[in-house]
């Protein structure tokens, strides 16, 4: 059965379909999780199983609210999902550790992660994402693609329906728009 068809029956109010949509989806959501929760430091609470346990539970109810068009929909709505619940983890961290100090990081090109023991990158980026957001909203879906869901240039391509040479332009355009604007306040 088809996520998409699945998705129509959740629309439609079926008691059994998000049970057998989490089946069809529970192993693609559990990979993106994972590579978000490779960097995750010692200590850390939240694991990979409820990183997906928690966005499929924020996209159920949602999709009875809105309906999501396809495969490619369900999953940008989940990588939103999995940034929103790494942010707020990242927030209740902060301020439990850090004391709500905010200290600026270099994002680095090396890969499309970061690493999430700080709190404060993870926090700032957020930030600066949602002020791209309101200028550029596609490539703030591409950071969401790339950065908190790990998909690569030709996954991230596929969900936009663009080329992936114009996701490796908007990528690197994006980064370096981010990277400005998450280092514009410090000193020089």
């Amino acid at each position: 059965m088809s996520i998409t068809r699945i998705l129509n029956q959740i629309d439609q109010g079926d008691p059994q379909a998000p049970g057998a949509l989490l089946t069809l989806v529970y192993s693609e959501l559990r990979r993106l999780a994972e590579f978000k929760m490779r960097r995750e430091g010692p200590g850390q609470t939240l694991q990979p199983t409820a990183l997906v346990h928690e966005a499929f539970l924020r996209l159920v109810p949602d999709a009875r609210e809105r309906k999501f068009h396809n495969r490619s929909h369900f999953f940008a709505a989940a990588a939103e999902a999995m940034r929103r619940i790494l942010i707020e983890n990242a927030r209740r961290r902060r301020s439990d550790k850090h004391g709500g100090k905010f200290q600026r990081h270099e994002l680095d090109e090396q890969d499309a992660t970061i690493d999430s023991v700080d709190a404060d990158t993870l926090l700032d980026l957020d930030q600066a994402l949602q002020k791209l957001a309101d200028q550029e909203p596609e490539l703030a879906k591409l950071v969401e693609l790339r950065y908190f869901a790990g998909l690569t240039i030709d996954e991230a391509a596929e969900v936009l329906k663009v080329s992936p040479r114009t996701v490796k332009r908007n990528w690197a355009y994006a980064r370096a728009w981010l990277g400005r604007e998450m280092h514009q306040d410090e000193p020089e």
